[in-house]
C-alpha cells in the first residue's frame, strides 16, 4: 500500500500550521453535571432528554481551552436506538442534533473569543453499540462487508449534517478500520482515525501498522493516532502513524484509569501528566486533547502546554480555523 496525499480541508491546511486542542471526556463531563449515564447509550441518551446538558459539557470544554467539539453521537446508533425504541428516522434525527449541539457550543465560542472552532462529529466502533466492553476487545466475527453496511447510514447522515470532520475514533480492529475508510472515500469527506491500542498493537491484536497502511491509502484520512488507550503508550504510537502515513498524528489517552466493564466503573488514578504532553507533540501529534475522564481542568493544562510548546516552535497555536472555516460551513 502507498502513501496518498491528502485533500485540502480547513483542518489539514490549520494542522499544517501548528496543533489543535481536542476536547475531553464528553461523557465524564456530564456526570460531573449529574447526568446518569448508566444505561447503554451512554451520552447519546441525553440527545432525547438532557440536550441543554450536551450543551453545557461541550461549553465547558471550549471554555478550556478546547478548540473542538466532539458531538455526542460515540454510543448512537440505528441498533442501540431501536432497543430504546426509536425508529431510523427519529435515529436520523437525533444524529442531526448532535451535531446541531456541537455546532451551537462552537458558534458562541467563537463569537465570545473571536477565535474559530471544529464541530467533530464522533464515530464509535461496532463494539460501542453492544454496551459490553467490546471496544476494548474487537473479534467482532463481522466481515469488513458487514461493517461497511453497519456504519453507512450513520455516516450519511453525520456528514449530512455538516460538520467540520468525522471522528473514526475507538477503532479496535483491523477490519473496522479498512470499513470506515472505504466509506469515507465514497463520501470524499474529511476524517481522522483513532485506534484504540495495547502498547503498540490493536486491542485485536495486529500491529498498529497494519492499520495505518490501511489510513496511508485515503485522501480523506486528515490525521491518524489513537484515544481511549493509556498516555505511556501515546509516544510510540503516534510516531508509527507519522512513519507509516505521513499524516498528522492525533492523541488523546484516557486519564490512565482502566474500565471494568463488568464492574461498569473505573479503577486507578485521574488526570493528565502535563510533562508528557510535549512529548506528544514532538512525536508528531497535532491534534492533541483527552478521552475518558479526562475533564476540562485537564483540557486546560493541555492547551497552555501546547501553546507553550507552539510559541517556542513560531508555530500557531489555539487560534482556531479562522476564515477558512467560515467559508466551509
Amino acid at each position: 500500500m502507498g502513501h496518498y496525499g491528502v485533500i485540502s480541508s480547513p483542518l489539514s491546511r490549520t494542522l499544517a500550521s501548528g496543533p489543535v486542542v481536542l476536547d475531553g471526556g464528553l461523557a465524564t463531563q456530564l456526570e460531573a453535571q449529574g447526568a446518569d449515564l448508566s444505561g447503554a447509550l451512554w451520552s447519546a441518551s441525553l440527545l432525547t432528554s438532557e440536550p441543554d446538558a450536551i450543551l453545557a459539557a461541550h461549553t465547558a470544554f471550549f471554555a478550556a481551552g478546547a478548540q473542538v467539539a466532539t458531538t455526542a453521537s460515540y454510543q448512537a446508533t440505528y441498533d442501540g436506538f431501536a432497543r430504546a425504541g426509536l425508529d431510523a428516522d427519529q435515529t436520523d434525527a437525533l444524529l442531526r442534533r448532535s451535531v446541531a449541539l456541537a455546532g451551537e457550543a462552537a458558534r458562541s465560542h467563537s463569537d465570545r473569543t473571536g477565535r474559530g472552532a471544529w464541530v467533530a462529529a464522533s464515530v464509535g466502533p461496532y463494539g460501542a453499540m453492544l454496551a459490553d466492553g467490546s471496544e476494548y476487545r474487537g473479534h467482532y466475527g463481522l466481515s469488513v462487508r458487514q461493517l461497511r453496511a453497519f456504519h453507512r447510514r450513520r455516516l450519511e447522515v453525520l456528514v449530512s449534517a455538516e460538520p467540520d470532520v468525522l471522528a473514526l475514533e475507538t477503532i479496535p480492529e483491523l477490519a473496522e478500520v479498512e470499513a470506515l475508510v472505504a466509506e469515507v472515500d465514497r463520501l470524499e469527506f474529511p476524517a481522522w482515525l483513532s485506534v484504540t491500542v495495547s502498547g503498540d498493537r490493536l486491542r485485536s491484536g495486529p500491529p498498529v501498522d497494519e492499520a495505518f497502511a490501511v489510513a496511508a491509502t485515503s485522501p480523506h484520512v486528515v490525521a491518524v493516532g489513537l484515544n481511549c488507550s493509556a498516555p505511556a503508550d501515546v509516544c510510540s504510537v503516534v510516531t508509527r502513524a507519522a512513519v507509516v502515513t505521513g499524516r498528522p498524528g492525533v492523541a488523546y489517552p484516557n486519564s490512565g484509569e482502566e474500565w471494568d466493564a463488568r464492574s461498569r466503573e473505573w479503577t486507578g488514578d485521574p488526570g493528565i501528566d502535563a510533562s508528557a504532553v510535549p512529548g506528544w507533540l514532538d512525536a508528531g501529534a497535532r491534534l492533541v486533547g483527552g478521552c475518558c475522564r479526562v475533564r476540562p481542568a485537564d483540557i486546560a493544562v493541555v492547551a497552555d502546554v501546547v501553546r507553550s510548546w507552539a510559541a517556542s516552535r513560531d508555530l500557531d497555536a489555539l487560534s482556531g480555523p479562522a476564515a477558512d472555516q467560515d467559508a466551509a460551513r
